[in-house]
């Protein structure tokens, strides 16, 4: 698990998995303030989650998202 401390706030990724097919695209569980998430996809490539009833959502400054996708693109 990994944690880290933004604006105030500790986010975790609980789980995460990197899609064979679109590199960009990663599929993660993750905990804001200790309250877990659903599993959901992250695009990386667009800048937007994709939650499991299938809504669009683009991730802001510091969000989960952006944590992940600087976290694993080096």
């Amino acid at each position: 698990m990994v944690c880290r401390n933004y604006e105030g706030h500790q986010i975790c990724i609980l789980s995460i998995q990197r899609s064979a097919k679109k590199y960009w695209e990663y599929q993660a569980a993750v905990s804001v303030d200790g309250v877990k998430t659903p599993v959901e996809i992250y695009n990386c490539r667009g800048k937007f989650k994709l939650t499991k009833d299938r809504t669009v959502i683009q991730f802001t400054q510091n969000s989960p998202g952006e944590i992940i996708c600087s976290f694993f693109n080096k």
